[in-house]
């Protein structure tokens, strides 16, 4: 049976700031996602830690998502297809709180975005579309 949608995928392009994690994104970063998970066990993040560049090469992730975890850049990672669920594991390799890697996303200092999420998030209010610009 054919599956209907209630809106096309294109739709969730359109969303400013945001990337939302589909299905594609996440085939797009399949063996990103095994590299973060791998991290899970000391003795990988040791290996990790010793030669990244040599550990990454271990999985069949892109030049550009090797680079940017290279260059802890949560973000391009995210525009890449990962899901912060499994980037939190590179950020806690570095020492780094859930919390600091998600703020480092939001170009907010840790303080501001604590501070945001406590007043209920981000503002309802704003650009809505990218296409449309409203």
């Amino acid at each position: 049976m054919p599956r209907t949608r209630l809106y096309p995928l294109a739709d969730l392009e359109d969303i400013p700031g945001t990337k939302v994690f589909t299905a594609l994104r996440s085939r797009e970063a399949y063996y990103l996602h095994k590299f973060c998970m791998s991290l899970m066990k000391a003795r990988n993040r040791e290996e990790f830690k010793a030669d990244e560049r040599a550990y990454l090469d271990k999985f069949k992730m892109t030049e550009e998502q090797k680079q940017a975890v290279l260059d802890r850049d949560l973000t391009k990672l995210i525009e890449l297809g990962g899901n912060m669920y499994f980037l939190v594991k590179l950020a806690s390799t570095d020492g780094l709180s859930a919390l600091k890697a998600v703020s480092t996303t939001s170009g907010m200092g840790v303080e501001e975005y604590t501070q945001m999420m406590l007043e209920g998030g981000r503002s309802p209010h704003g650009i809505r579309s990218i296409r449309d610009k409203n």
